[in-house]
Formats: structure tokens, sequence, C-alpha cells
């Protein structure tokens, strides 16, 4: 029976952290930390993202800004907005909830957030810093699934990692953290061949796909380090992860179940960039 990776109970420890760094903070520059969040239309999922954002950070003390623009809203209007919370001294940090309407373009308003503030770091200066492996504001769920293997212990060292997933939320910046930490990192895609060969051979495999239940068993080395990103739900409408869990646990020395793996250090993450952005400005 594998260990379960408990990423609820370390984003719980986490945020206790960041707790005290934003009251201190406080104190010493008299202000709060302010994370903006814009969400433009009225996609279920992202008001349901936004709506656990903006709780969490309540939960730690961040003064989160909300702006909801109607799905109508014109590129101008969406830079216009992106430009004044730049300007704000209140405003550390500023996330663009993706996905956005069609006729938006995404790669010009997400160009429009300075480095400083890009607290979902998907912008190409935080991304190459990355890909140097200097210090750097990096993805947010990359980023929580590496604390998950720090907090149990598991070096990536000399170790083969495959991640399953090439998007550049997950995958790339999954890619590039475990080979800073010197594994040796194969990525694989819907166009790798080989693709259960090549799974089996991981000391450590990463899963962000999007296919419910999509590694079994069969895909996975004995004693394999297993992160599923996934979330998903089943023929029965139950949430999973892209790892058949069932299958696999016997088979892993330690594994992030669906929920309460990845999905609580996401937004964790969001919040502990935040306050780094703060820190630094």
């Amino acid at each position: 029976m594998s260990i379960l990776i408990d990423g609820k109970a370390l984003a719980a420890e986490m945020r206790a952290q960041l707790c005290e760094r934003v009251k201190n903070f406080k104190i010493e520059h008299g202000k709060e930390i302010g994370l903006a969040v814009v969400l433009v239309g009225e996609d279920p999922a992202s008001q349901v993202y936004v709506r656990n954002k903006i709780r969490a950070c309540e939960e730690v003390g961040i003064r989160s800004y909300a702006y909801r623009l109607p799905e109508s809203a014109t590129q101008e209007e969406v830079e216009m907005l992106i430009d004044e919370l730049v300007a704000s001294d209140h405003i550390h940090g500023i996330l663009v909830q993706l996905p956005l309407p069609k006729h938006l373009n995404e790669r010009k308003l997400l160009r429009r957030i300075p480095p400083a503030k890009d607290v979902d770091g998907f912008c190409a200066e935080n991304v190459g810093n990355l890909a140097m492996n200097r210090e750097t504001i990096v993805a947010c769920t990359p980023f929580g699934a590496m604390k998950m293997l720090e907090k149990y212990g598991i070096d990536p060292k000399g170790k083969r990692a495959v991640v399953l997933g090439r998007s550049n939320i997950v995958g790339k910046p999954m890619a590039m953290l475990l080979l800073n930490a010197d594994a040796t990192v194969t990525v694989c895609h819907s166009k790798t061949e080989n693709l259960k060969e090549i799974c089996a051979s991981a000391d450590i495999l990463v899963v962000a796909i999007g296919k419910a239940k999509f590694v079994t068993a069969d895909m996975v080395k004995d004693g394999a380090v297993v992160i599923d990103v996934g979330m998903d739900r089943d023929e029965n409408g139950k949430l999973c992860g892209d790892v058949d869990f069932e299958d696999v646990k016997d088979k892993a020395s330690y594994i992030t179940p669906v929920p309460g793996g990845v999905g609580p250090m996401t937004i964790t993450m969001l919040l502990y960039n935040t306050v780094q952005t703060a820190e630094r400005s």
C-alpha cells in the first residue's frame, strides 16, 4: 500500500505560515497585501475558481479585488482595467482567469501584467527565468507539486522523471522544475510513441493530461512516486484524476489522491506567490 501525499494537510500548514507573513507585512508597511482577479464572462468553472480564490485570500488575510466583466467586454476594455491594476500601489498580484472569451487576445492581455505582479507565473520573463534556473515566480500547480515532494522527503536528484502532458500551465514548468532539481526528465504527449514503456520507466511520474483514469498499473513502475494533477469526472460523475487510483495505489510508493492531493496546493501557491510579490515590492 502506497503512502498518500496529503495536499490538504500541507496546504493548511502553509496557509498558517502565510497568515503570519501577511500580518507582519501589514505591521511593517501599514497596508494590506492585495490580489486582483479579473474574470471575463460567465464560465461556470471559472466562477467557482474565482470564489475559491477569494475565500482563500480571506483565510490568510490577503485583500482580494474581484473584477467581473461581461462576456461582451472588448480587448480595449480589459486592457484598460489591467493597466489600472498595474498602476495601483494596493495591488501586489494580478491574475486573469482563464479561459477567456474567444474574441479576446489572451497573449496580449497577459503581456500587460508585469513580471513582478504576475502571480500565475505565466509571463515570458518568469517562464524564461525558470528555464534558466533563476529565482522567479513559478506557475502555481507545478510549484505546489514540488512542495509536496519536498514535504515528503522525495528528492528528484538523479531520478528518472516522466511528465505526461506539455501544457504551458503545468507540463512544461513541471518539467523545468524537475530538471532544475537534477532529475532526468522526459516529457510525453499525444504524439509520443511507446508511451506505456516510457511511463513505466519513471521513478517520479507526473500526470497532467485531462483524461480520467488514463494511467493504469501497467504504466507505473514498482515503487514509483505518482503525482496526479488531473481533475476529471468518471463514468458515474464522481471526481477523479488522470490516474486510476484504485489500480495504481498498491504499486506506487507515494501517490496523490484526487480530491485532496495537488488541488488544494494550487490556490495555496497562488497565495504564496502573492505574498512573495508583496514582500519583494
